[in-house]
């Protein structure tokens, strides 16, 4: 039989042509040259799957070889019969009738199938939705990012393996953004300048203007990333450049997940009696919240759906949380201390 494509795509021999897509689409994405750092095994292994669902899929290439194995597939010669006990058979190969095999190479295979659900290309990390697309031609992988540019290595018959370059590693920026910008959402431009090699590989300073659309409710830490938009060296994949949001702290509210948080005092008095508190909120709405049972220092106040958006459910917010202490008198004379044990049912 020699090479057991079943097993290489990891299906039974009944697979269907939904089954083998499957397989090769998960396998393709775990070996593809650019996802793998030791290039020279994902791209044999590369090779190995696209040739395993090459002949598979094709019910003609499927049929020979579950009828005479690799050889017979490749050599369009059916091996010969094995002698029986009585010692007939022969030892002479029986050609396939008008067959040869023909196979397609693993970067058309690649853009067949992953065209289908995706225009061509895999998604890569999902920050941003950036991925690759493979297509090989003239001895060359060519690997194309989703967000534009491309990037070439050596193909099979360059010696450098496909892929083979080594990728920067990336470099990672800081973004300050008020808390209106990550409450409301809001657009940054940011100016950047980058060695660039030209087609004679001379650098040059190239300088970008890259467009960060801030999503409401985006929370500190949330990446950004822009593909290869690091220096170009030769030899050298660029590094990746990556914006980190930050926070920069509100005169009147903190943030505590997709919560805000405001603290507001209230007098002793204001306490026993009831209060109404009025706040503009993050974008500009004038609020009224009456506080009418007795408050303890440390009580909270909690009012839905006036926090933060959520970033995963726009239409959705957290909760606006109010923290009150209450502000003691710092003495109070005789007759205060009189009237307040006499309200208070006190012994006068």
């Amino acid at each position: 039989m020699g090479v057991d494509y079943y097993n290489i795509l990891k299906v039974n021999r009944n697979a269907s042509d939904e089954d083998l897509k499957k397989a090769y689409r998960r396998l393709a994405m775990i070996w593809h040259p650019d996802k793998n750092a030791n290039t020279l095994e994902a791209e044999a292994k590369f090779k190995q799957i696209s040739e395993a669902y090459d002949v598979l899929s094709d019910p003609e290439k499927r049929q020979i070889y579950d009828l005479y194995g690799e050889e017979g597939l490749k050599s369009g010669q059916a091996p010969p019969p094995k002698r029986s006990a009585q010692g007939y058979g022969t030892n002479q190969q029986r050609p396939v009738p008008n067959f040869r095999f023909n196979p397609r190479t693993p970067a058309d295979i690649f853009e067949e199938i992953f065209g289908e659900s995706s225009n061509g290309g895999y998604s890569g990390n999902g920050n941003n939705g950036g991925g690759v697309s493979g297509v090989k031609r003239d001895g060359y992988f060519r690997s194309t990012n989703m967000n534009g540019g491309t990037r070439y290595g050596g193909g099979e018959n360059s010696g450098g393996g496909a892929g083979g370059m080594r990728k920067a590693p990336p470099v990672e920026n800081g973004l300050m953004c008020s808390l209106e910008e990550l409450y409301k959402g809001a657009t940054r431009k940011m100016k950047i300048s980058r060695n660039v090699l030209d087609g004679h590989g001379k650098t040059q300073v190239f300088e970008e203007i890259l467009a960060i659309d801030i999503k409401p409710g985006w929370k500190k830490g949330t990446k950004i990333t822009f593909p290869e938009k690091g220096n170009e060296d030769p030899g050298v994949i660029p590094a990746d450049l990556i914006f980190v949001i930050d926070e920069k702290p509100h005169p009147m509210y903190a943030r505590d997940g997709n919560d805000l948080i405001l603290k507001r005092e209230i007098t002793l008095l204001e306490s026993l009696t009831g209060k109404t508190i009025e706040l503009t909120t993050i974008d500009d709405r004038n609020i009224t919240i009456p506080i009418t049972e007795i408050v303890k220092p440390g009580h909270e106040v909690v009012v839905p759906n006036e926090g933060m958006p959520i970033s995963k459910e726009p239409r959705k917010k957290g909760n606006l949380r109010i923290q009150i202490d209450v502000r003691y008198p710092k003495k109070l004379t005789e007759a205060q201390k009189h009237e307040l044990r006499r309200v208070l049912g006190g012994n006068s």
